[in-house]
């Protein structure tokens, strides 16, 4: 998708006047969104190419933002899952009309049950890829804990930026309390979820049991054997867009 070809970035205000940075093209529904993983934003791979096709498709997508990330204003270090989780659901109710499919990458595949739980009414079908639910749980030691408390914050580098990765206790602690895979996840649609065997940063386990809390029955859990977390091969995206169309045609 060349910067001609894209929708215009626009910008939605919060309530607290932070603008908010997205990306919509109409078309036929469900209105697909895709949700960027942690210290992410809607230029990466797969989001692009999954409007590219979309756009080829005539099929509605949003691409977004949340504050803090990429065009939106904010400072990252001031969000949290909670308040990522609500400019989605800000976004959603004032852009889009009817239902739409959540397509969230790493975080954004633990966004994307959250909303779905928020807007049940809204949400017909999830696509994880290399979905993270819980992972301030199951991600964090005993040590990084301690830091945490005591500094209130974690910096670490990343192969994936040149910025360091960081973690609040604000964030770390809202994670927390939004923790699913100890209870069902009371979400009935059909779910999707891709995850590579080769995964340095989620363990693939995470994608089975994700499935085995969702309550829908229509679950399915796409293992790729040599996959990083990334998932952004040709091959990885070509089966991201195979997968999502294939959902769409049975909604």
């Amino acid at each position: 998708m060349t910067a001609a070809d894209a929708p215009p970035l626009q910008f939605l205000a919060r309530p607290d006047g932070l603008h908010l940075a997205y990306r919509l093209s109409a078309g036929d529904g469900p209105t697909l969104i895709f949700l960027p993983g942690y210290m992410s934003d809607m230029e990466g791979g797969k989001a692009v190419a999954l409007h590219q096709w979309a756009l080829g498709q005539g099929r509605a997508m949003l691409r977004l933002d949340y504050a803090g990330n990429g065009a939106s204003e904010g400072r990252f270090a001031d969000g949290t899952l909670a308040s990522w989780r609500d400019d989605v659901l800000l976004l959603l109710d004032q852009l889009i009309q009817g239902p739409v499919v959540l397509v969230g990458s790493s975080m954004g595949g633990w966004l994307a049950l959250l909303v779905a739980l928020a807007r049940p009414e809204r949400v017909v079908a999830i696509v994880g890829i290399a979905a993270a639910p819980d992972f301030t749980q199951w991600g964090f030691t005993d040590a990084d804990k301690a830091l945490l408390a005591t500094e209130g914050r974690i910096e670490e580098p990343t192969p994936y930026g040149d910025q360091p990765y960081v973690t609040t206790l604000g964030f770390w602690e809202s994670g927390q309390a939004l923790r699913l895979l100890e209870d069902e996840i009371a979400f009935e649609g059909p779910v999707r979820l891709l995850h590579g065997q080769a995964d340095p940063d989620v363990p693939w386990d995470i994608a089975l049991r994700t499935a085995a809390r969702l309550r829908s029955s229509d679950v399915q859990t796409l293992l790729i054997k040599d996959g990083d977390h990334r998932l952004s091969r040709d091959g990885d995206i070509a089966l991201l867009i195979d997968t999502v169309a294939s959902l769409l045609d049975s909604l």
